[in-house]
C-alpha cells in the first residue's frame, strides 16, 4: 500500500528535500504541502493523508494548534512532528495534542522517511537517544507531581495495570513478557486493549497516560 503523506514546514527547502526523496520509493507519495498549521488543517481535511509530517514553529498557527485540530478531526491521518534537538519545551505539547512522534531534522533523510512508515502502520516512534529523557522531562512538568500516590486507572484489570507501569518505563513488549514471565503474543495482548479501553492512538499516549497517573515517576 501506498502511504500518503502530507509535509508541512515554512522551509521550502526542507519539503523539497522530503518529497525529492520520497519520489525515489514507490511506497511512498507526497499528497501535499503546507507552510503553515492552518493551510496544514486545511488540507488535511480535504485529503485525508495517512501521515502529516509537522514542523512545529511556523508563523501564525503553529504545529501543536495543527496537530490537536488534525487529531481531532474526522481523518484518520496521524502526526509526525519534524523538530530539532533544542525545541523539547514544545514537544511536550505536541504529544498532549495527540502526536505519535517526532523525528528531528538533523536525522538521515532514510531515517526519517522510516519514521513516516512507522507511523502510518500505527505504531509510534520517537527519535533514538532522546525517548527516556523526554518522556521523563514531559513528567516532570508542573502539571505532574512525582510525590503524589498513584491515581486509580478505571477500566482496567490488575494484570493491564502492570503492564501499563512497564511500558510508561519504556518497556518493550518483549522485555514485559520477560517482567512477567509471559508470551510477547500475550504482551501485545495487553497493550492492544490498554489501547482501545484508554482510547489511546499509540504506545506513546499510554506512556503519558503512566505518568499522568502517578503510575511511573521521572528519576531523580
Amino acid at each position: 500500500m501506498t502511504v500518503r503523506v502530507v509535509l508541512v514546514d515554512d522551509q521550502p527547502l526542507v519539503r523539497s528535500g522530503l518529497r525529492v526523496l520520497m519520489a525515489d520509493h514507490g511506497d511512498l507519495e507526497v499528497a501535499g504541502e503546507a507552510a503553515t498549521g492552518a493551510e496544514a488543517v486545511r488540507l488535511v481535511a480535504d485529503l485525508a493523508p495517512d501521515v502529516v509530517v509537522m514542523d512545529i514553529r511556523m508563523p501564525g498557527m503553529d504545529g501543536i494548534e495543527a496537530t490537536r485540530l488534525i487529531t481531532a478531526g474526522p481523518t484518520a491521518a496521524r502526526v509526525l512532528i519534524l523538530t530539532t534537538f533544542d525545541e523539547d519545551e514544545h514537544v511536550y505539547g505536541a504529544l498532549r495534542a495527540g502526536a505519535s512522534g517526532f523525528v528531528v531534522k538533523d536525522m538521515a533523510l532514510d531515517d526519517i522517511l522510516a519514521a513516516i512508515r512507522v507511523v502510518a502502520a500505527g505504531d509510534a516512534l520517537i527519535a533514538p537517544g532522546v525517548t527516556r529523557r523526554l518522556i521523563a522531562d514531559f513528567a516532570g512538568r508542573p502539571a505532574s507531581s512525582p510525590e503524589r500516590s498513584p491515581q486509580p486507572v478505571a477500566g482496567i484489570t490488575e494484570r493491564e495495570r502492570e503492564v501499563l507501569t512497564l511500558v510508561g518505563r519504556g518497556r518493550s513488549n518483549t522485555e514485559i513478557a520477560e517482567d512477567l514471565f509471559i508470551t510477547v503474543a500475550t504482551a501485545k495482548s495487553h497493550v492492544s486493549r490498554l489501547l482501545n479501553k484508554l482510547g489511546a492512538r499509540d504506545r506513546i499516549q499510554l506512556v503519558i497516560t503512566a505518568y499522568e497517573t502517578g503510575l511511573v515517576t521521572p528519576p531523580r
